[in-house]
């Protein structure tokens, strides 16, 4: 991943401005705009920790239940691991979850997204109460 991410002489941003500088985005802000955006979704419960032990935790690009990969060509590539809620239909909330991802990184940074996979990682079911 890289250490920061500017965004493009082209954008819609600097079109009929001087260009007086430059902005950068730390990946940490990739990864909570995927996070927080996942969480929004209807039927999501919350992150799952990804698999891989403690390995992950020396790699950058990696936040609770999020995996990003940026490329050289500034494509954002997404790996979501969610729990999701018992009384929904995971194909729709998987899709939601694409579209909203693709949707708040490309109009927030103005990064093209490339894919994001979602992985289901457990599905919460109501604890059981006592009478």
């Amino acid at each position: 991943m890289k250490k920061d991410n500017t965004i493009p002489e082209t954008s819609p941003a600097s079109e009929g401005y001087e260009r007086i500088g430059k902005t950068t985005v730390a990946p940490e802000v990739l990864l909570t705009i995927a996070r927080l955006t996942t969480l929004g979704v209807p039927g999501v419960s919350r992150m799952s920790p990804m698999p891989g032990g403690v390995n992950r935790l020396f790699k950058r690009g990696y936040g609770e239940g999020v995996r990003l990969d940026i490329r050289e060509d500034d494509h954002v590539y997404a790996d979501l691991y969610v729990i999701l809620k018992s009384d929904v239909n995971i194909r729709d909330v998987s899709r939601q979850i694409q579209q909203h991802v693709t949707r708040a990184i490309t109009e927030m940074v103005g990064m093209e997204v490339g894919r994001v996979n979602i992985h289901i990682e457990d599905i919460d079911y109501p604890a059981e109460t006592e009478a």
